[in-house]
C-alpha cells in the first residue's frame, strides 16, 4: 500500500463512479451482462431494475431482458443484499448470495432481528435454524415453482411443531426467513405467477447442479466490484451498502487490502484498488440525460453529500417510503421524477433542481418516450413542474 495517500476531489471521484455504473455512456445494445455485473441492479420496485438497465444499456426492451432472465436464463434474480431483489449474471451468484452471508452468529442475529418473537418461541440456535429453513425450502421447491405465500405455507410444514403456527397466517416469517436461505444460492425468482412473486430452485432453473461456491473468492470480489462503483470508500460505507454486519464487512475488505491504495476524500481516508488508478485519474465526462428509478444502485452512495452537495435535497430524493426517480443532467442530480400510468398513457411530471436548458428538456422528453414502451405504454406525456423543487 502506498505511503503517501492520493487526493481526490469531488468531480473526479463523481468521474470514476458514473463510469462504474455505466452512467457516463450507454453501453452498446445487448450489454446486460456487464450492466448488471458491475454491482447488480436492484428491482425495488418491481420493474425498476429493467428502468435501471434502459439508463445503462443502448436500445433495450423488454424482450430482451425477459429472455436473459427466463429463456436463455444468462440472468438472475434473487433476494441479495439488504434483503432486497436484484438482478445480476447468472454466473455471478455467487457474489450476490454466498458474499453477502452473516459470517457469525452475532451478525446472523442482526440480519434476524424481525424474527426474534418466532426464535424465542422456538427455542432453536440461529445456525440451526436456517439450515432447517434451507432444506425444508429445497425439499418444497423439488420440481415445482411456489408463489411466496405458497413458499411460506410448505416451509411451515417442514419446520419443528413449534414453529409451524408462526408460518400459518401470511408471509412475513416465511418471506424474512426465506431471504436469508437465498444467500446460500438456493432458489432464485421464477416468471411471476399473476401479481405475486413466484421462486424456483436455482440448479433446477439453471439446469445444472450448481458448483461449491468459493466464499473467501466471493467476498472479495464483491469488495472490487463495490469500490470501481462506489470508490474511493470505506469498510462501513461498504457494509451500509451490503447490508451487513460491520465485522463481516471488515473480514471481506481485508481480503483484498494488499491491493488497494488508500486516497483522501474529504479529509476521509478512502481506498481504491490499485489496478483501477488509471481509470481514477482519467476518467470521462458524463454526457446526456438519464432518468434513474428509485432505489437505482447510483443512489445507493452512503456519503450522500457527495452526490448532491445540498443538503436540504436530501430528505426530497431518500425518503422512508415512496421515493421518486432522479434526473441525470451529464451525471449530475438535476432533478426528481414521478410517472403516473393511466391506460395505454404514462404521466411523466418532471421537478428540476436547477434550470434546465431546452436541448436537457428534449433529452428529458426523448426518455420519458422511451420509459413509456418499458412500462406498455404508447405514449407519454411529460410536464415541467419549475416550481416545487426549483432552487
Amino acid at each position: 500500500m502506498s505511503s503517501e495517500p492520493l487526493h481526490a476531489d469531488r468531480d473526479q471521484v463523481l468521474a470514476f463512479r458514473l463510469s462504474g455504473h455505466n452512467l457516463t455512456q450507454r453501453l452498446p445494445a445487448g450489454s446486460l451482462l456487464e450492466a448488471t455485473g458491475a454491482c447488480g441492479i436492484q428491482n425495488t420496485p418491481p420493474g425498476s431494475a429493467v428502468l435501471g438497465l434502459h439508463a445503462r444499456v443502448d436500445a433495450l426492451s423488454l424482450d430482451q431482458v425477459d429472455a436473459a432472465l427466463g429463456v436463455d436464463r444468462t440472468l438472475l434474480q434473487a433476494w441479495s443484499m439488504r434483503g432486497s431483489p436484484f438482478f445480476f449474471p447468472a454466473t455471478d451468484w455467487p457474489l450476490f448470495t454466498v458474499g453477502v452471508q452473516p459470517m457469525s452468529e452475532a451478525s446472523l442475529s442482526a440480519a434476524m432481528q424481525s424474527l426474534d418473537a418466532m426464535i424465542q418461541a422456538g427455542g432453536i440456535p440461529l445456525t440451526e435454524l436456517v439450515e432447517l429453513a434451507a432444506t425444508g425450502i429445497g425439499q418444497a421447491l423439488d420440481g415445482r415453482q411456489l408463489t411466496k405465500w405458497e413458499l411460506g405455507v410448505e416451509l411451515g410444514k417442514r419446520m419443528p411443531p413449534q414453529l409451524r403456527p408462526w408460518f400459518e397466517h401470511g408471509t412475513f416469517y416465511g418471506a424474512n426467513l426465506a431471504r436469508l436461505v437465498s444467500l446460500h444460492g438456493l432458489f432464485c425468482f421464477a416468471p411471476r405467477s399473476g401479481k405475486e412473486a413466484s421462486f424456483i430452485r436455482t440448479d433446477q432453473w439453471l439446469g445444472h447442479p450448481l458448483p461449491a461456491p468459493d466464499e473467501r473468492q466471493a467476498r472479495a470480489e464483491l469488495v472490487r466490484r463495490y469500490l470501481r462503483c462506489y470508490g474511493p470508500s470505506t469498510p462501513d460505507h461498504f457494509a451500509e451498502w451490503a447490508g451487513i454486519a460491520a465485522a463481516d464487512a471488515q473480514h471481506s475488505w481485508k481480503l483484498g487490502q494488499e491491493e488497494m491504495v488508500e486516497v483522501r476524500f474529504e479529509s476521509s481516508q478512502c481506498w481504491l484498488f490499485r489496478d483501477d488508478l488509471t481509470a481514477f485519474e482519467s476518467s470521462p465526462a458524463a454526457a446526456g440525460v438519464r432518468l434513474l428509478p428509485p432505489y437505482d444502485m447510483w443512489l445507493h452512495q452512503r456519503d450522500r453529500t457527495t452526490l448532491i452537495a445540498d443538503r436540504r435535497l436530501h430528505t426530497l430524493v431518500w425518503r422512508s417510503t415512496g421515493n421518486p426517480g432522479v434526473m441525470l443532467v451529464e451525471g449530475r442530480v438535476a432533478g426528481l421524477w414521478r410517472p403516473q400510468k393511466k391506460g395505454k398513457r404514462l404521466l411523466l411530471t418532471a421537478m428540476p433542481f436547477v434550470a434546465l436548458s431546452a436541448a436537457a428538456r428534449a433529452a428529458i422528453a426523448a426518455e420519458a418516450a422511451a420509459i413509456a414502451l418499458l412500462r406498455d405504454c404508447t405514449t407519454a406525456d411529460m410536464t415541467f413542474d419549475e416550481d416545487s423543487l426549483q432552487r
